[in-house]
């Protein structure tokens, strides 16, 4: 399996409801290392996985709505807590609908499947993975 990763970052503020969440239940800020990885089981006729520069420019554009946020006020958001492994899979679908309409350089079906990383500090990072298309 061949695989491409671009990585951007986003600086974001928000809360969580529920004990679990312990102090993060208050308001508090972070920020996110994001590594979108492309996988397909083979390189295309021009010898790539995806178009680094469209998979960049794809990866900014979705993560520009979230960027400088407090999240607890998006509305697409209300009710839920944007966990790392919540905001994984926000982003993973916005990514797999790019690559479902051509967006990043290559043909719909051809790409095998999309992981999502964030990476919440030095020491933890969560993940989402799953086929594209």
């Amino acid at each position: 399996m061949h695989a491409v990763e671009v990585r951007d970052h986003i600086m974001i503020a928000h809360s969580f409801k529920g004990d679990l969440f312990g102090p993060a239940q208050a308001l508090h800020g972070a920020t996110f290392v994001v590594d979108a990885a492309f996988f397909s089981r083979e390189l295309d006729e021009n010898g790539v996985v995806i178009d680094i520069g469209r998979a960049h420019e794809v990866l900014k554009e979705i993560l520009a709505p979230l960027n400088y946020k407090n999240l607890d006020d998006i509305p697409e958001f209300a009710g839920k807590n944007t966990t790392t492994e919540f905001l994984t899979r926000h982003i993973f679908d916005r990514l797999n609908d790019a690559a479902k309409a051509e967006r990043l350089g290559r043909k719909a079906g051809e790409i095998a499947s999309i992981r999502v990383t964030l990476h919440e500090s030095h020491v933890a990072r969560a993940w989402y993975e799953g086929p594209a298309g």
